[in-house]
């Protein structure tokens, strides 16, 4: 199943990473302990849990990022959608938001998207930056495109960076 995906311009590509610029994107976002998960919020919200109770199609990415001691996961709402017409959550612990316009670096690794494999390929992508003099301006992020009956080997996630970028 295709699903609509945040688009991006590729404006450099490095050893084993690239450089993507995103434009300003809305999200529906919770905050969570680690061990716990916002997952189920989040797909009950775009399922029609919302003022409004109108069911919204899934995006790619799901994203997770840290955010002082907590988590945060955030689902990309459709392009259709900006600050205002996004219909709002009926549950008090998801918030719309927006993300600013940048440039992320992304390295891309197949597999299962547990802490292990995000954490490896984040530092990877953390020394391939720093190797190259990219300044990085971020906690890294988990981006997850597939969902969990995808095989192992054709998943794509990704580890990702918000960078200072001026070139």
């Amino acid at each position: 199943m295709a699903y609509e995906e945040a688009g991006y311009k590729v404006v450099h590509k490095g050893e084993n990473f690239e450089i993507r610029y995103y434009e300003e994107r809305i999200v529906i976002q919770t905050r969570y302990e680690s061990g716990n998960s916002g997952f189920r919020k989040l797909f009950n919200y775009i399922s029609g849990q919302n003022q409004g109770g109108k069911k919204i199609e899934m995006t790619t990415p799901v994203t997770e990022l840290q955010d002082d001691n907590q988590m945060v996961m955030q689902f990309y709402l459709p392009a259709r959608f900006n600050a205002s017409s996004a219909p709002l959550p009926a549950d008090n612990s998801l918030e719309i938001a927006t993300i600013d316009a940048g440039y992320f670096a992304v390295i891309q690794y197949s597999g299962f998207a547990s802490n292990k494999n995000f954490y490896k390929h984040a530092q990877i992508l953390k020394s391939s930056l720093e190797r190259d003099n990219i300044n990085i301006s971020s906690q890294p992020i988990k981006a997850t495109y597939d969902g969990p009956f995808t095989l192992p080997n054709l998943r794509r996630n990704e580890a990702m960076y918000l960078v200072l970028w001026d070139k």
